[in-house]
């Protein structure tokens, strides 16, 4: 296990990212879809969510440094972050991402390999589409000429768009509601891609498995240890 100052950091923050992680979504989504809401619950929920959002700056600040890596080499290198603290849709990655640094603390994983790919891509899909569909609908809703106009509506158009299907029966029609858009089928091509490659390798192994009898003989058993010698 690496035992720099970087590992040191993310090793021990992962709680702390993943519960700021979760106020960011639920005071996001508590702001979007509670309007009928008294206006001081909706500005401690703004509150909460500017907060979260100082977390994730500071924690990327703090990488950097530890990392010893300029700026531009460090924004390369940790793409994924960067677009965490820009984009409010790839806020929830960072729950998933927290969980796996978690999880490395053991020396061995709870879950097989393919087991933890289909997990976390499961976690991803969820979050992402929670989070997507938050967006679609507060932008969505008030527009002119708009066919989202329920949180139902944003939720059935991710949920179709993730899966790939699109039914095409509601579309986006501001600027940002289709960028969004545009974010949850590139999310949905590479998470339904990652299940079905991690689904179809495993699937492989233990066809392999099977068909090879010399992986399943216990060790020191060989094909002729249970003949009688004369």
């Amino acid at each position: 296990m690496t035992d720099t100052p970087l590992a040191r950091w993310e090793r021990h923050n992962g709680v702390v990212l993943a519960v700021a992680s979760l106020v960011y979504l639920a005071g996001y989504a508590v702001r979007v879809l509670g309007e009928a809401l008294p206006g001081a619950l909706r500005d401690l929920c703004l509150a909460l969510t500017l907060t979260a959002w100082v977390v994730f700056i500071l924690d990327y600040m703090v990488r950097r440094r530890l990392s010893g890596q300029r700026w531009p080499r460090f924004v390369r290198t940790h793409w994924l972050d960067t677009l965490v603290l820009l984009l409010p849709l790839l806020r929830p990655v960072r729950i998933v991402q927290a969980y796996q640094t978690v999880q490395r603390r053991q020396n061995e994983p709870r879950l097989a390999l393919h087991a933890r790919v289909i997990a976390y891509a499961g976690l991803s899909v969820t979050l992402l589409g929670f989070a997507g569909s938050l967006t679609l609908y507060q932008q969505e809703h008030t527009a002119s000429g708009a066919d989202i106009r329920t949180y139902g509506d944003a939720v059935w158009f991710t949920c179709t768009t993730l899966s790939t299907v699109g039914y095409g029966d509601l579309a986006p029609v501001t600027p940002l509601g289709r960028l969004v858009a545009v974010g949850v089928m590139a999310c949905g091509l590479a998470l339904l891609g990652a299940v079905t490659g991690s689904f179809s390798s495993w699937l492989l192994q233990v066809f392999a498995r099977e068909g090879d009898p010399e992986r399943e003989r216990p060790p020191g058993d060989s094909p002729g240890a249970s003949r009688r010698t004369d």
